[in-house]
């Protein structure tokens, strides 16, 4: 079982790339995936030339470590309202040959209260030519700063966040086994058919 985790912020160090990494790591310990089963694709610190051009910068290594994932979890800060535009870039590069038919989980990363923006957003515009197949769970992290920083939780919040997330872990990863034989069966080559509508 292949996870790829899109770290969708475009600053460095980046709590959005704290949050993927936490995830890596819940996947490793409690889902029990090796470690190179479980890729992180941070465009903070690896960022993607606006609009696809002759120089992909890294897309090269992500086209490849995507084309292997079974499934994917697409995490994106509210930057005013909206998901930032760097994952919504990256949804300018990622196509059908790499994302279709796989599930994914979308996390929206906020550091006050908000994060539900970018979910909604996603939702609704990131997946049509790609075809990416996103489970009805989701997750929210608010006030990011405060939370998933220790190996142990710091207060309710922290506790009630790691839950839910091992809880849809648990979910993605029953979608990714079950959508494997579905992804094999469909035949992708038909040009008619090569954008959603």
């Amino acid at each position: 079982m292949n996870i790829a985790i899109v770290a969708g912020s475009s600053r460095s160090n980046s709590q959005t790339a704290k949050v993927a990494r936490f995830i890596r790591q819940t996947l490793i310990t409690q889902h029990k995936l090796a470690e190179q089963e479980v890729n992180v694709i941070d465009l903070g610190s690896y960022p993607l030339p606006l609009w696809p051009s002759e120089d992909q910068g890294p897309w090269g290594l992500f086209e490849k470590q995507l084309a292997q994932a079974d499934a994917l979890i697409v995490l994106a800060p509210e930057w005013h309202g909206m998901a930032c535009p760097a994952i919504k870039n990256f949804f300018l590069y990622a196509t059908k040959a790499q994302l279709a038919h796989k599930p994914a989980m979308l996390g929206g990363i906020s550091a006050g209260v908000g994060g539900a923006y970018p979910i909604s957003e996603l939702r609704s515009s990131s997946y049509k030519n790609c075809r990416l197949c996103y489970i009805p769970e989701h997750l929210i992290v608010r006030g990011v700063e405060k939370v998933m920083n220790m190996p142990q939780p710091v207060d309710e919040d922290d506790r009630r966040i790691r839950e839910r997330l091992v809880y849809n872990l648990d979910v993605l990863l029953r979608y990714a086994e079950a959508l494997k034989p579905v992804r094999e069966s469909i035949d992708m080559s038909r040009p008619e058919f090569a954008n959603g509508m």
